[in-house]
């Protein structure tokens, strides 16, 4: 059986190294091939790239955050590949709304590491869900998440 706790930890660092602003550690929790997809639909692909960008990220825009989530959701495929759903932010001061749904896919690699393979971050339109689910209400969730 997986250890969520084991997951969960590489999520709690990597929002640790986000404070620190510190782009080297940020990109060790990823693959070197893995794929990051932004809540503006930037991809970048492979962990030099998620460095780099993210040390830009850190210089500028994002000086000085933090990063707030919450865990909805870990479902293991076997021994060495988790999928996390949950929520979060980056943000400065007071933790706000999370306000963006986000998908990490992991994968043990073979010095028996946890690192995230794939990471997708989207931004939610409630308003535009809302609207969405009033004219097609077919379109509303049925499945619960835990």
């Amino acid at each position: 059986m997986v250890s969520t706790q084991a997951i969960t930890a590489v999520l709690d660092s990597l929002a640790d190294a986000w404070v620190k602003g510190d782009a080297d550690a940020y990109g060790a929790h990823f693959t070197k091939d893995a794929s990051y997809i932004t809540f503006v639909g930037t991809m970048y692909h492979g962990r030099n790239d998620i460095i780099e960008s993210h040390r830009a990220l850190f210089e500028k825009f994002t000086k000085g955050t933090k990063l707030s989530g919450e865990i909805v959701e870990v479902r293991c495929y076997g021994p060495d590949t988790a999928v996390v759903t949950g929520r979060g932010e980056n943000h400065k001061g007071k933790t706000p709304k999370l306000t963006k749904v986000q998908t990490y896919t992991l994968v043990r690699e073979a010095d028996g590491q946890w690192r995230i393979a794939a990471f997708h971050n989207t931004k939610r339109r409630e308003l535009m869900e809302a609207i969405s689910f009033k004219f097609a209400p077919q379109m509303r969730p049925t499945g619960r998440l835990p």
